[in-house]
């Protein structure tokens, strides 16, 4: 069976800096293999001057092939924000599933990212920076540390995913 995603990664809104762009990667079971197109990638970045919206239109095509359902791809997301220096601060981390239906999908993935402790997001505000995880990556894979982090809501990160299924009903799916 086959998956073919073709999309864009549109932009972002909600996050109270400008300037801000986007790393991204997809992450699929032991059972999925991907047969074209990049795992993952980063946009440019955008400095929006009249709302709070960045427009990334960051490209996606992907295909993959698969021999079970089990481990469905997900998309792994960072939001970053560069400031006049050119340096570099993690904004929200978020991940959404591949949608597994056919057809043309709007996203709306959310983001969070690390709160700290009241000395870290005082250090935030003096000097930048601030807490990052160690791992990104287990954002995606469902680490079962995550539910220990303190956490706050940032922006949202908006999709548009066009899916197409082939051979899935010689397996019995239907689609």
């Amino acid at each position: 069976a086959e998956v073919h995603v073709i999309g864009q990664i549109v932009g972002a809104s909600g996050f109270p800096q400008r300037r801000l762009f986007c790393k991204w990667g997809l992450h699929a079971g032991s059972a999925w293999k991907l047969l074209s197109g990049l795992g993952s990638g980063q946009t440019q970045v955008d400095n929006p001057q009249a709302d709070d919206v960045a427009y990334w239109c960051h490209p996606l095509d992907v295909h993959f092939a698969t021999k079970g359902l089990q481990g469905w791809p997900k998309l792994h997301l960072q939001v970053w924000h560069q400031d006049g220096l050119g340096r570099s601060e993690v904004l929200g981390y978020g991940f959404c599933h591949v949608p597994a239906t056919p057809g043309c999908h709007a996203l709306a993935c959310v983001t969070w990212r690390p709160r700290g402790t009241w000395r870290e997001r005082l250090s935030q505000r003096l000097v930048g920076g601030g807490p990052q995880l160690r791992a990104p990556e287990a954002i995606a894979t469902g680490a079962a540390d995550r539910f220990r982090l303190r956490t706050e809501a940032a922006g949202t990160v908006h999709l548009q995913l066009g899916v197409l299924l082939r051979h899935f009903g010689r397996y019995g799916v239907e689609c």
